[in-house]
């Protein structure tokens, strides 16, 4: 933040334009409302759940902020496009990009397929590649900014993890080597690891295992959306513009 903003009593993220997949729901919507509530103008895709796009672009509204909802399946090159094509159209520009739409399926590894490994893979990895490069052309440099998606089960994967673990390590090599690419224009990448955060995508596994999660959690709690949620807004900030390539484990400490 400059002087004059800072005597302006402006956010450091006022007026940026933030591009967010899967911001309809979970830690998606928690990342829009708070990029919301700093007075940057937000774009959020989504794949198919209109009614909760509409509620988290009500929320952007009562904040004061700009928002755009546009849907598409980001696991198709043609749809990442669009879905750019339409926040630059509305906004003229992206400085801030975050990769949160995913796709979690667990299965004993003997029994996954081609069809599973590809719905994660594609969204989880391919979908982050495509939303990435159709966005590069328009991305503020120097000072912009990506954030991705990996997840602790990529360093700490569990039984029936195998596919979506992978998809998740690869989103962190993908983090660390743009990292260094980008690094010459300016663009800062990183990406947050998540533990068990308490979503609509983490019911049932909070309802079986919630009580040995909080168990083996030094912080003696299940995460929250607005846990990561502040991570994410500090990556997109100017005060982690010395942080690139790094992937931030957050999982309340049990990793």
């Amino acid at each position: 933040m400059t002087d004059t903003e800072a005597a302006a009593g402006l956010h450091p993220l006022q007026d940026k334009v933030v591009l967010i997949t899967g911001g309809s729901r979970g830690i998606g919507a928690a990342i829009a409302r708070r990029f919301a509530a700093a007075g940057s103008r937000v774009a959020i895709t989504y794949r198919s759940a209109s009614a909760a796009a509409d509620a988290v672009l009500a929320d952007i509204a009562a904040a004061g902020a700009e928002g755009l909802g546009v849907p598409g399946d980001i696991s198709h090159a043609e749809a990442a496009q669009a879905i750019v094509a339409q926040t630059v159209a509305r906004f003229g520009r992206i400085d801030i990009v975050v990769n949160c739409a995913g796709v979690a399926l667990y299965r004993k590894f003997e029994e996954t397929d081609a069809a599973l490994f590809h719905s994660v893979f594609d969204t989880n990895v391919y979908g982050t590649v495509a939303i990435i490069q159709a966005a590069l052309p328009h991305l503020t440099a120097p000072g912009g900014r990506i954030v991705n998606f990996s997840s602790a089960l990529a360093t700490r994967p569990i039984p029936t993890t195998s596919i979506y673990s992978a998809s998740k390590a690869a989103v962190a090599a993908l983090s660390h080597a743009l990292a260094k690419e980008l690094g010459p224009r300016g663009i800062t990448v990183n990406s947050i690891a998540p533990g068990v955060i308490e979503t609509e995508m983490t019911t049932s596994v909070v309802a079986e295992r919630g009580a040995g999660i909080v168990a083996m959690t030094p912080l003696g709690r299940i995460g929250q959306p607005d846990d990561v949620a502040g991570i994410v807004l500090f990556l997109a900030s100017p005060e982690a513009g010395w942080i690139t390539g790094r992937t931030i484990i957050a999982d309340g400490g049990v990793s």
